[in-house]
C-alpha cells in the first residue's frame, strides 16, 4: 500500500461513516435544515407573504361555524333526539336556547 493512498482511504472511510444525515462539504446538519423549513411559515407570516411555504397543518375551523352547522343538521332532522344531542354538546351556546324551544314545540 502506498503512503499516498492511506489519507485518501481514511477520508473515504470517514465519509462513509458520516452517512447522509451528517455534514456534507459546505452543508448544514440535517436538523438545521428541518428547523429552517419550519421557520419558513413564521418568516412569511411576519412579512405577510405565504408564497413558497406549504402549510403542514390545515387551519382550524371557526368553532361557532361548526356549532351553527350542527344546529342546522339537528333542525333538518327535526327529531327530539337530534335536538337533545345538540343541547348536550352545546348547552352554553346561544343556539341551545333555540334548540330548547324546538324541543318544546315538538312536545306539543
Amino acid at each position: 500500500m502506498k503512503i499516498r493512498s492511506l489519507p485518501a482511504g481514511l477520508f473515504g472511510a470517514l465519509m462513509a461513516l458520516a452517512g447522509p444525515g451528517h455534514l456534507s462539504f459546505g452543508g448544514q446538519p440535517v436538523m438545521v435544515g428541518k428547523a429552517n423549513a419550519d421557520e419558513c411559515g413564521k418568516e412569511s407570516a411576519r412579512q405577510g407573504v405565504t408564497a413558497g411555504c406549504v402549510p403542514t397543518v390545515p387551519m382550524a375551523r371557526d368553532p361557532s361555524a361548526a356549532v351553527a352547522e350542527e344546529y342546522e343538521s339537528a333542525r333538518r332532522k327535526g327529531t327530539r333526539e337530534a335536538f337533545e344531542l345538540f343541547i348536550a354538546r352545546h348547552g352554553d351556546d346561544p343556539l341551545a336556547e333555540r334548540a330548547r324551544a324546538e324541543l318544546k314545540r315538538l312536545a306539543r
